[in-house]
C-alpha cells in the first residue's frame, strides 16, 4: 500500500467550518428526497437541441463497428421520419452476453454492486482486479414496515467469502448510515482490512464500532484522507479524490483507475450554484482522465425537476422564524445535519439565545465534530436540556431529532408526552427543517397532526423553505454528464425505476443505449480495454441479511412471515396432555390466546375449540398412537381451519403435546 501526498494547498477542501454563514449548509440524512415529479420535455421536442456525445471510445477503430453497420442505422433513421410521435421503447438490460459470445482472458476491471441498485440504501460495491479487490461504502437499510422486529438490512458478502485476503481496502465516501452503516459488522466479518475515508467519516465509524463491540474501535487500520490531492495505491488500483457538495462534512468523489478503465464515483452529492463561499464545484476537470471512463453516478434525484432551494435560503429563512419567535423555537432535523446545526449555533451565539441539543445520535455527532474542530465548543450558548426552563421562552432554540416521525425520537416522544423536559406550547414554533424519506410519509404525517393540536405555528418545508436537499435533481445530472463525459453511466443507488429514468436521460442526452447500464444488485459488469463490455452471468448473493438486536441474519423470510402471521391476526398455544400408551387425551385441553380474541369474551369459541381438539386427538392415526409430529400437524391444520371458518382469521396455532 502506498501514499503519496502532494503539496498543493487544498483549495477546494472548505475546512474552516466555523459557525458563521461563511460555509455551506447540510441537507438530509441518509436518503433524502423531495416529492419526485414527472421528467421534463419530451425527447422528441428535446433530441435535435442537445449535442450528442461523440467520445473517443465510440469510435470505429475502438469499437469495432462498420461502416456498413453505421450506414444500416442511418437508414433505419431516416425510414422512421414521419409525422407521428414514436413510443420510445428502450432496451433496460446492460448488455446481452449470449451463451457462444466469447470472453477474453486476461486481467479486467469487474463491477459488482452488492447493494444500493432497486433500493434506497444498503449501499455497497465491489471493484475487482485480477486478485486484488476494492471496496467502496458498506451501509445499512432501515426495515420495511412488513419486517417486524428487524432493526436495519445490511449487504450480503458472501460473494467475497473465500477472497478476504484479497481485501486491499475499503473506501468510505461520506458518514451517512446508508454509507457507513453496516461497516462493524461487515469489517469483522471480511477480516478488518484497511478502511479508507475523510477526518469525520471515520471518526463516525469508530463511534458506531464502539457502539457495537466497546474496546474494538481502536483495531481498526485506518487511511486518513487529509488532501484531495491525495493519491493511495491499493494493489493495483490507483485511488484518488475530487470534491463534492453533500449534506454533510467530508463527503468526497472517487477516482479508481485501472489500465481497463477509471471508475468516478461521486457518492451522495449536489450542485449548488451559489454556495456560501461563492465557489461551486465544476466536474469539468474529470473529463480529462484516461478513457475509457465510467461513472457511477447517485441518481436518487432523476425524477425531481423543480428547482432545489438555495442554502442561502434556507439559512435566510431559519434566521428569520428565530428572529421573529415569542416563544421557543424547536427545529426538527436529521442528526447528521452538522452544518446546518453548526449555522443555527453560530447565529444563535450572535443574538444571545440558548440552544438545547436532543437526541442521542446529534449530541453524539455534534461532540465529534466539536472534537475535530469542525464546531465550535459555544460554551456560553450550547446548554444542557434539562436547563431549559431556566431562561425564558423567547430565548431558547432546541435542535432535536425525530422529523421522520420515529416512535422513540425526540419529537414523538414531545407529542405523545412522554418527554421530561419538553411540554409544546402554543406560543412555539415547531420547524421540520429536513424532507421525508421515501417510506416514512404516514409517520411524518401523524406527528404533524400531533404538533398541529398543540402549536399555532408549525413550519415545514410544503409552507416555507426550510430545508436544502442533498441530493442532484434532473438538471444538475445532466449538466454532470456534459462535463465529465463518460464513456460508459451506471446509475446507481436509487430505486430502480429511477435507474430506468436515468438511462432515459442520457440517452436523450446523447448515449448510446450499449454506453448506459442499468444493474441489478448482483450483477458483475466486465471491462476490458478496447473490448466490449460485458455482463457475466455469474451473479453475486445479494439476498437480505437482517440485523434484529444482536443478531446478524438469523432472521429468514420463514421467520418474518410467522412475526407477519402473529402481528396480523394472533396466536393460540393447544396444549394437550395425552397418555404415552394409549394416546388418549386426559382432561381438557388448555388454550392460550395472544393477539387473537379474548378468551373471557369469546368463551363458546374456547369451548368448541377444546371439543374440536378432543376429537382430533381421539380421531388419531391408531398404527401411531404416540406419534407426536402427526398429532401437532394434526392439531395444527385442523384447528386453523376450524377458527377461520368461525372467525374468517388465521392465528397461528402452535400445539404442545405433553405425555404422561
Amino acid at each position: 500500500m502506498v501514499i503519496k501526498k502532494q503539496n498543493t494547498p487544498m483549495t477546494n477542501r472548505r475546512k474552516n467550518f466555523s459557525g458563521n454563514a461563511s460555509k455551506r449548509v447540510a441537507s438530509a440524512q441518509i436518503l433524502e428526497l423531495q416529492s419526485l415529479d414527472k421528467l421534463g420535455p419530451s425527447a422528441a421536442s428535446k433530441q435535435k437541441e442537445r449535442p450528442r456525445f461523440n467520445p473517443r471510445f465510440n469510435q470505429t477503430k475502438k469499437t469495432g463497428q462498420s461502416q456498413k453497420t453505421r450506414t444500416s442505422n442511418n437508414q433505419k433513421k431516416q425510414n422512421n421520419q414521419s409525422g407521428r410521435p414514436k413510443l420510445y421503447r428502450p432496451t433496460f438490460a446492460p448488455l446481452a452476453v449470449t451463451s457462444n459470445e466469447k470472453t477474453s482472458g486476461g486481467s479486467s476491471l469487474k463491477i459488482c454492486p452488492l447493494g444500493g441498485q432497486e433500493e434506497v440504501g444498503r449501499n455497497c460495491t465491489v471493484f475487482e482486479y485480477d486478485d486484488d479487490i476494492i471496496i467502496l461504502d458498506m451501509g445499512l437499510q432501515f426495515a420495511d414496515e412488513d419486517m417486524p422486529g428487524v432493526d436495519y438490512i445490511i449487504p450480503n458478502v458472501s460473494y467475497l467469502r473465500g477472497k478476504e485476503k484479497n481485501i486491499r481496502g475499503v473506501i468510505f465516501s461520506h458518514g451517512h448510515l446508508d454509507h457507513i452503516g453496516a461497516a462493524p459488522i461487515l469489517l469483522e466479518q471480511l477480516g478488518n482490512p484497511p478502511i479508507i475515508g475523510r477526518k469525520l467519516t471515520l471518526a463516525m465509524i469508530k463511534h458506531r464500532q464502539e457502539d457495537y463491540k466497546r474496546g474494538t474501535a481502536k483495531n481498526l487500520k485506518t487511511i486518513n484522507i487529509d488532501s484531495i490531492d491525495q493519491k493511495i495505491t491499493l494493489g493495483k488500483f490507483q485511488i484518488s479524490f475530487f470534491q463534492v457538495e453533500h449534506s454533510i462534512i467530508d463527503a468526497v468523489g472517487i477516482i479508481i483507475s485501472t489500465p481497463h478503465g477509471t471508475v468516478i464515483h461521486p457518492g451522495d452529492w449536489t450542485m449548488e450554484s451559489d454556495p456560501l463561499d461563492g465557489k461551486p464545484i465544476s466536474y469539468e476537470h474529470l473529463s480529462k482522465l484516461p478513457s475509457p471512463r465510467i461513472l457511477m453516478m447517485e441518481s436518487l434525484g432523476v425524477a425531481y425537476t423543480k428547482e432545489r432551494v438555495p442554502v442561502k435560503t434556507t439559512q435566510h429563512n431559519l434566521e428569520m422564524l428565530i428572529d421573529r419567535a415569542k416563544g421557543r423555537v424547536i427545529i426538527g432535523t436529521f442528526a447528521s445535519q452538522l452544518e446546518r446545526i453548526s449555522h443555527l449555533l453560530a447565529y444563535a451565539n450572535k443574538i444571545g439565545k440558548k440552544v438545547a441539543l436532543d437526541g442521542y445520535g446529534m449530541k453524539m455527532n455534534v461532540k465529534i465534530a466539536q472534537e475535530l474542530g469542525y464546531i465550535p465548543a459555544y460554551k456560553n450558548t450550547i446548554i444542557p436540556i434539562e436547563n431549559i426552563h431556566k431562561y425564558p421562552a423567547d430565548k431558547i432554540i432546541i435542535i432535536c431529532t425525530g422529523a421522520q416521525g420515529e416512535s422513540n425520537a425526540v419529537f414523538s416522544r414531545i407529542v405523545n408526552g412522554h418527554h421530561r423536559y419538553i411540554n409544546i406550547q402554543k406560543s412555539d414554533i415547531v420547524i421540520f427543517s429536513s424532507s421525508v424519506i421515501p417510506g416514512n410519509e404516514r409517520s411524518v404525517q401523524k406527528v404533524k397532526d400531533q404538533i398541529y393540536h398543540l402549536s399555532d405555528n408549525v413550519i415545514h418545508s410544503s409552507i416555507m423553505d426550510v430545508h436544502s436537499g442533498g441530493h442532484a435533481n434532473v438538471e444538475d445530472i445532466k449538466q454532470i454528464l456534459h462535463q465529465i463525459k463518460p464513456d460508459y453511466f451506471i446509475p446507481v443507488y436509487a430505486n430502480y425505476y429511477m435507474l430506468v429514468e436515468a438511462k432515459k436521460l442520457a440517452l436523450r442526452e446523447g448515449f448510446r443505449d450499449d454506453q448506459v447500464f442499468v444493474l441489478d444488485n448482483g450483477n458483475i459488469v466486465k471491462f476490458q480495454k478496447g473490448r466490449k463490455p460485458l455482463l457475466l452471468k455469474e451473479k453475486a448473493n445479494t439476498d437480505y441479511v437482517m440485523v434484529d438486536g444482536l443478531g446478524v441474519g438469523d432472521v429468514s423470510e420463514i421467520v418474518l412471515r410467522d412475526r407477519r402471521m402473529m402481528a396480523d391476526d394472533g396466536m393460540i398455544v393447544v396444549i394437550a396432555t395425552i397418555d404415552a400408551k394409549t394416546g388418549s387425551i386426559i382432561g381438557n385441553p388448555d388454550l392460550i390466546s395472544r393477539g387473537f380474541v379474548h378468551m373471557k369474551e369469546n368463551r363458546d369459541l374456547i369451548e368448541k375449540t377444546r371439543a374440536k381438539v378432543k376429537a382430533i386427538v381421539k380421531d388419531k392415526n391408531p398404527m401411531t398412537p404416540a406419534d407426536d409430529d402427526y398429532i401437532k400437524n394434526k392439531i395444527r391444520n385442523e384447528i386453523g381451519q376450524f377458527l377461520f371458518k368461525a372467525t374468517q382469521r388465521r392465528p397461528m396455532v402452535l400445539p404442545v403435546i405433553i405425555k404422561v
